[in-house]
């Protein structure tokens, strides 16, 4: 339930609604509000990775990992709702894209903590499949909130409460509802979840946190090695899948045409192919390993983002297609990467290996986005053309090919120790 309650952020505000609103000609030209939707993430992704090693551990420390994970939750609401006061006008590009970096680092470090809780509600032999489920509840629950706010307030000329299209009131008041909708849905998780009684550790300073992160880093070198190696390894492939999420829907808009309540409409049909594929491949995790579910993952995805590439001039009947096939394959990728890591954490070190997690992701976060934007520029190098969007997701597909090549000689989660 907290993946369906938090989906908003992701489904409705960074990847379908918000990001497609934000950039838009409103807000200035197609590269440009590109590009600082680009930079504004890879600023987000720098903080989640100075500060979720460190968070992480100090919820282990203090053993109020869920005290920690319900405030958090509950800032992501009320900076989803906040969402409301941009206007579509250029002077209010910053305010947008400065409210959702910032939500963007809160959710990611609330992610951490909400990971590190999976051994309360998962077994080492069915992880994979509550990993599974968790991901497919998150993207049905992106669904039903697509679904309500395009039938309730985008898709009519008037909508509930006379909400119309003026001055982005549709999307803005859609905000809101995101806000409500995560406030609400994560209760029952809250009423599950409990802060496991521990002795707590001595308050360390933010220095000394840092010291002790590094200390794990090598410890963990020196008795797991390859779990350092997966590491590496999803930095850079989970990277590539933030980036699919970060941009393709702005794609959609930007290159195949496709309208604000064209992508709602997408977007709800790539969250059932997703939802119920994840849910599928959590039970091949279990069977076969997660290794195989995020190889198989990783090769799809690189192959179907180079069609979207030499077929854009297909217009959206390609984007339909070969997005909805590339949505099979982004969820399971993400839950196995979980399920790996879970079957490895020690007891009492879940913040701080998924913080761990987390700060290798964010720690070449900026790739994707820079990625994308230097493909953006090269491609009007090389064509002369006014708007290469659609060279963006060379970018994406070279770092996913990348987290495909290191993930390669990783050994498979039974066998990680040294030699």
């Amino acid at each position: 339930m907290w993946d369906w309650g938090t989906q908003p952020f992701n489904t409705v505000i960074t990847t379908f609604v918000f990001s497609v609103y934000i950039t838009g000609e409103a807000f200035g030209s197609t590269n440009t509000t590109s590009t600082a939707l680009a930079v504004s993430t890879a600023v987000a992704g720098l903080l989640v990775a100075l500060l979720a090693p460190v968070l992480g551990q100090n919820s282990d420390r203090s053993g109020r990992t869920v005290s920690h994970l319900r405030v958090q939750t509950l800032v992501v609401a009320l900076l989803s709702a906040a969402l409301f006061v941009v206007l579509p006008e250029p002077g209010f590009l910053w305010v947008g894209l400065g409210l959702l970096a910032v939500g963007s680092v809160v959710s990611e470090i609330a992610g951490v903590n909400y990971n590190s809780t999976i051994d309360q509600v998962a077994t080492p032999r069915t992880v994979g499949r509550v990993s599974g489920v968790g991901w497919g509840m998150g993207y049905l629950g992106g669904i039903i909130v697509l679904l309500l706010i395009y039938v309730l307030f985008i898709q009519p000329e008037v909508g509930l409460f006379g909400v119309t299209g003026e001055d982005g009131l549709d999307i803005r008041v859609s905000m809101l509802v995101c806000g409500l909708w995560i406030a609400l849905f994560t209760v029952p998780a809250f009423l599950v979840l409990r802060d496991r009684p521990r002795e707590r550790a001595p308050r360390v300073g933010v220095a000394d946190s840092y010291r002790l992160v590094w200390a794990s880093i090598r410890a963990l070198w020196s008795s797991s090695r390859h779990t350092v190696y997966f590491l590496m390894a999803s930095a850079l492939f989970r990277d590539g899948l933030a980036g699919v999420f970060a941009f393709g829907a702005v794609l959609a808009a930007g290159t195949f045409g496709l309208s604000a309540a064209d992508v709602i409409v997408f977007g709800a049909a790539a969250n059932i192919v997703a939802g119920v594929a994840t849910m599928l491949f959590g039970m091949l995790d279990d069977r076969l390993g997660p290794k195989r579910v995020i190889l198989v993952s990783l090769a799809a995805l690189v192959v179907l983002g180079l069609g979207i590439f030499v077929f854009h001039d297909g217009g959206a009947v390609v984007f339909w297609t070969l997005g909805l096939l590339m949505t099979v394959f982004v969820g399971p990728a993400q839950a196995a990467s979980r399920s790996f890591l879970a079957r490895l954490v020690p007891q009492g070190k879940g913040g701080e290996i998924f913080g761990l997690y987390a700060t290798t992701g964010r720690v070449v976060s900026f790739l994707s986005p820079l990625a994308f934007g230097v493909f953006i520029a090269l491609g009007a190098a090389v064509t002369g053309e006014e708007n290469t969007q659609y060279w963006g997701i060379l970018g994406i597909v070279l770092i996913l090919a990348a987290g495909f090549a290191v993930m390669l000689p990783v050994k498979e989660h039974g066998e990680h120790r040294v030699g």
